[in-house]
C-alpha cells in the first residue's frame, strides 16, 4: 500500500503538468488566431492585443480548472473509474471552471475580451483534456491488464457476496487487481473453486504471507469481527473496501458526513434534471429514425423470410408496461408460431427462470427455424425503434416485461417503472437471458438510480459485440 501511495505522489506534478500545457495550448491557440495573429508573426509584425489583460484571466481560467479537477479527484489513478464518467467528470469541472471565470470577466469590466477567443479556449480545453485522459486511461488499461503494478485483494467473505466481488474483478482486468483468496470461519479449502486462505482469526498472518494490498469485506453484519479487522488494516496501513449489506437493493448516490466525530454513510436519492428527460428524448428520436431509414432493406428482407417460414403475420404485437406502468404495444419481428401466447400455459412447469417473475425457456418449441436465427442476433428487436419513435421506449433503459409478469414484480423492484424502458440495458450486455432474475432486477435499479449519457453511450457500444456473439440469447 505504500508503494501505491508513493506512485500515486509521483504521478500527481505529472497529471497537473500534463494538464497546464494543454490549458495554455488552448488558451494560446484561441488567442493568437483571432485577428490572424500566426500571420502577423510570419510576417514579423505583430501587435498583441491587450496580451497583459489576456493573461490575466488565463492564468485565473487555468488556476481555477485545475484546482476544480483536483477536488473532482483527478489527478489520482482511480482504476475503477470508466472513461464516460471521467470524461464527464472532466467538462464539469472545465464548465465550472469557465463560468467563473466568465463572471470575473464580467465584474472586472474587461469588455475588450472576445466572445470568439472564450468559445475556442473553453472548446480547445474540453478537447485536449479529456482526449489525453482517454489516451492515457487507454495506456494504462493495457499495462494493468498484463499484470503491471496489479494489487493483491483479499476477500472477507466467501459467500454469496464475496463471490460477486471475484467476478466482477475477474471481469475487468483493467482494474488491476489479483486476487489472493478469502478469509471465512464457515469455509475451508477451495469450496466451488474458491481458495479460503484461513478464518477471520488469521487476518494478520494472510496479509503479511501474501502481500496484500486492499482488503474487501463482504460481511459488515458480523460488526465486533469487522471491527476487529478494520482496526487492523488501518494499524497496517493495507486499503480497506466494505460492501453494504443491501446492495442490491438500489442504492443512489453515497455520502459521507459527520454527526460531530460520527462518521455517517447517507444514503441520496439522485434527482434528474427535466432538461436531461428532453435530451435523451431528441437523441433516441434523431438516432431511431436515422436507424429505421437506414435498416428498412433489412426489414423487408427478414418480413420475407417469416411469411416464407411459417403461417402467421411478420410482427408480434403484445401488451407491455412501460413508463410509470403505461401499457403500451410492443412490436417485434415474430418468431413464434403464431399460436404462441396460446401454448405457453401448457409450458408453464418448464420455465427456467429464477424466481419464476418472468418466462424463459432456452429450448423454446414454439420459436421456428427464421425465429431461432432472428433471436440469435436480435434480429427481432428492431422493430422496437417503432416504439422509440412514438415515444413508448428509449434506446437505453430495463426492458419492458408483459403486463402479467410485470404485476407479478415486487415493490423493491418497481423503481425500474420511473424510466423508459430500453431496446438494450446493462442487463443485456452483462448476459442477456442467462442472468437469473434477480442480477437482471440489481441491473436494472443500478442503471435507474446512476444514469447519465455517458453510461447510455457506453452501454449502446457495448451491445454490437454481445449482438454480434449471440451470448445468451434465447
Amino acid at each position: 500500500m505504500k508503494g501505491i501511495l508513493k506512485s500515486t505522489r509521483k504521478i500527481y506534478p505529472f497529471y497537473v503538468f500534463t494538464d497546464v500545457a494543454f490549458i495554455v495550448l488552448s488558451f494560446s491557440i484561441a488567442y493568437f488566431s483571432k485577428n490572424n495573429y500566426f500571420q502577423d508573426v510570419f510576417a514579423g509584425s505583430l501587435s498583441l492585443y491587450y496580451f497583459k489583460e489576456y493573461l490575466i484571466i488565463f492564468s485565473l481560467w487555468c488556476t481555477l480548472t485545475v484546482v476544480i479537477l483536483n477536488a473532482r479527484g483527478l489527478y489520482s489513478t482511480d482504476r475503477g473509474l470508466s472513461i464516460p464518467r471521467e470524461t464527464n467528470r472532466t467538462l464539469i469541472s472545465i464548465f465550472h471552471a469557465s463560468v467563473l471565470t466568465a463572471g470575473a470577466i464580467f465584474f472586472v469590466k474587461y469588455n475588450f475580451f472576445s466572445r470568439d477567443v472564450f468559445i475556442k479556449g473553453f472548446l480547445l480545453m474540453c478537447l485536449l483534456l479529456t482526449s489525453w485522459r482517454t489516451l492515457k486511461r487507454l495506456a494504462l488499461r493495457r499495462l494493468i491488464a498484463g499484470g503491471f503494478n496489479n494489487i493483491n485483494i483479499l476477500i472477507v467473505g466467501a459467500g454469496k457476496i464475496g463471490k460477486m466481488v471475484l467476478e466482477e474483478i475477474k471481469r475487468n482486468p483493467h482494474w488491476g487487481f489479483s486476487v489472493t483468496g478469502f478469509l471465512d470461519d464457515n469455509k475451508s479449502g477451495e469450496p466451488e473453486g474458491l481458495t479460503v486462505l484461513g478464518k477471520l482469526d488469521d487476518f494478520t498472518a494472510v496479509t503479511k504471507r501474501y502481500f496484500v494490498d486492499e482488503v474487501v469485506i463482504t460481511i459488515p453484519s458480523e460488526r465486533k469481527a469487522i471491527s476487529e479487522l478494520i482496526r487492523q488494516a488501518k494499524k497496517m496501513r493495507l486499503g480497506l473496501r466494505v460492501v453494504p449489506e443491501d446492495f442490491e437493493e438500489p442504492l443512489p448516490d453515497l455520502d459521507i458526513s459527520y454527526l460531530g466525530i460520527i462518521p455517517v454513510i447517507t444514503y441520496k436519492r439522485r434527482r434528474h434534471h427535466p432538461a436531461e428527460f428532453v435530451l435523451k428524448r431528441i437523441f433516441d428520436f434523431i438516432i431511431a429514425l436515422a436507424l429505421l431509414i437506414f435498416l428498412f432493406p433489412l426489414f423487408l428482407v427478414i418480413a420475407f423470410l417469416i411469411k416464407a417460414n411459417s403461417a402467421g403475420p411478420v410482427f408480434y404485437i403484445q401488451k407491455r408496461s412501460g413508463f410509470k406502468g403505461k401499457i403500451f404495444n410492443f412490436y417485434k419481428f415474430r418468431s413464434m408460431v403464431d399460436d404462441a401466447d396460446k401454448l405457453k400455459e401448457t409450458l408453464m412447469d418448464k420455465n427456467e427462470s429464477q424466481g419464476n417473475v418472468i418466462f424463459k425457456i432456452k429450448d423454446d418449441p414454439r420459436i421456428t427455424g427464421v425465429g431461432k436465427l432472428l433471436r440469435r442476433f436480435s434480429l427481432d428487436e428492431f422493430p422496437q425503434i417503432m416504439n422509440v419513435l412514438k415515444g413508448d421506449m428509449s434506446l437505453v433503459g430495463p426492458r419492458p416485461f408483459p403486463v402479467a409478469e410485470s404485476q407479478r414484480i415486487g415493490h423493491d423492484h418497481l423503481e425500474r417503472f420511473t424510466v423508459r424502458p430500453g431496446i438494450t440495458g446493462l442487463a443485456q450486455i452483462r448476459g442477456r437471458s442467462d442472468l437469473p432474475f434477480h442480477r437482471w432486477a440489481k441491473w436494472d435499479l443500478w442503471y435507474v438510480n446512476n444514469w447519465s449519457f455517458g453510461i447510455d453511450f457506453l452501454i449502446l457500444w457495448r451491445t454490437l459485440p454481445v449482438v454480434i456473439k449471440g451470448k445468451g440469447a434465447y
